[in-house]
């Protein structure tokens, strides 16, 4: 009696064995090809809008994204179609728009690509500086910019052209790698 009754059963069992086992394997994260765990979607927020004040020192910062994604595995947040603005008082406007942006560790560093412009300055000041590249690495802790792309730094009619740029923020030293070259078109009298 005990002996048909396994005989039954066991083709279910292995049936549920094998049905447990495939369950199992897609509910773990996928592996790549090279390895890495696929990194599952934490969030996803879309026409981002956000206002940062400090009331103490009366300053504003401003940011718009198209589309938020944030990944909980290694805490990195990417941004589409990013715009930043930061007013102080004092301190000229500063404007920072991408393409692209990635914020890694809650924003220890992040890292700006395709169609990157800093503009320091309103549009009417004579003093406006805008500054394009194709990529920026901001490290907000040590207040530092940096880039190994092509840079353009305009300033009223002069340009200069270089090719990677370290800028410090809190001593204002900007200096530029390589390949650098300079116009100035101001109008003759």
């Amino acid at each position: 009696m005990i002996r048909p009754l396994v005989s039954r059963l066991a083709p279910w069992l292995v049936v549920l064995v094998v049905l447990t086992y495939w369950l199992d394997k897609m509910q773990q994260p996928g592996v790549q090809q090279n390895g890495e765990l696929q990194q599952g979607v934490d969030y996803i927020i879309e026409n981002l809008d956000g206002i940062q004040v400090d009331y103490t020192l009366a300053a504003h910062r401003l940011f718009t994204a198209h589309t938020l994604t944030h990944y909980p595995q290694g805490d990195i947040t990417h941004l589409e179609q990013v715009n930043f603005t930061s007013i102080e008082p004092d301190q000229p406007m500063i404007r920072v728009s991408a393409d692209h942006a990635e914020l890694t560790e809650g924003g220890k560093d992040i890292y700006l690509s395709g169609n990157v412009s800093v503009i320091r300055g309103e549009d009417a000041d004579r003093d406006k500086v805008t500054m394009l590249t194709t990529f920026l690495h901001l490290i907000p802790d040590g207040s530092t910019a940096k880039t190994d792309q092509s840079v353009v730094v305009t300033r009223m009619n002069s340009t200069i052209n270089a090719v990677g740029m370290v800028l410090n923020n809190q001593t204002g030293d900007i200096q530029l790698l390589s390949r650098v070259s300079a116009r100035d078109e101001r109008t003759r009298r």
